[in-house]
């Protein structure tokens, strides 16, 4: 049975912390999960795709969405925005589809206000060490940058105890696993039940 609406995933952590492979696992086993594709004002980083990985866009256009309200929520990160545009977030979940978004704990915060009812994840790795090593492993960055996004990550894991859940990253299956079981739970909300409640009360 599919629900009339979708439910909103918000996915968060530091960067690094393996939420874009953990999220891309949890999809492929699950056709009715939407992913919101961001906007950045950031350059794309190699094997990266606009459109499907993330919008990128100059910054003046950015802010032309942000003025017309047709983002959800931005923030700013590392000197570079990123939001999610609103309408295709709506849409889906008109359609029935859940949607999720993998977004930095700024804009988390705003999708709090706007969607209190979402799912909010917040992806943890086992030890600061850990994740140093992730990052440095991309080779995406220079050691200056590395060491920009673990400050970063050490003031975004103080807020972690905001968020409804929060799953450790340290092994891998695990990790998508409990992913999995948090949006099982959220199916089953009696909130998102109400309808079938009130058909069996009628019987």
């Amino acid at each position: 049975m599919k629900n009339k609406k979708g439910q909103l995933l918000v996915i968060s952590g530091p960067s690094g912390v393996g939420k874009g492979t953990i999220l891309a696992a949890v999809m492929e086993k699950n056709k009715n999960i939407s992913f919101s594709v961001s906007a950045t004002t950031r350059n794309p980083r190699p094997g990266e795709v606009d459109g499907e990985h993330y919008y990128f866009v100059k910054k003046e256009q950015f802010f032309e969405m942000v003025d017309s309200k047709e983002m959800l929520e931005y923030a700013e990160y590392s000197g570079n925005y990123y939001g999610t545009p609103k309408k295709a977030v709506e849409k889906k979940l008109a359609e029935g589809f859940d949607v999720a978004l993998d977004i930095d704990v700024q804009g988390a915060f705003q999708i709090m206000e706007i969607f209190p009812d979402a799912l909010f994840v917040f992806i943890v790795p086992p030890t600061i060490e850990e994740l140093s090593r992730r990052l440095a492993k991309r080779g995406t960055e220079d050691a200056e940058s590395v060491a920009k996004r673990l400050n970063a990550a050490k003031n975004e894991l103080k807020q972690a105890n905001k968020f409804d859940y929060i799953v450790v990253n340290n092994a891998l299956d695990e990790a998508i696993a409990n992913v999995e079981a948090i949006i099982a739970a959220g199916r089953c909300r009696s909130e998102r039940m109400s309808d079938l409640l009130e058909s069996l009360n009628k019987m």
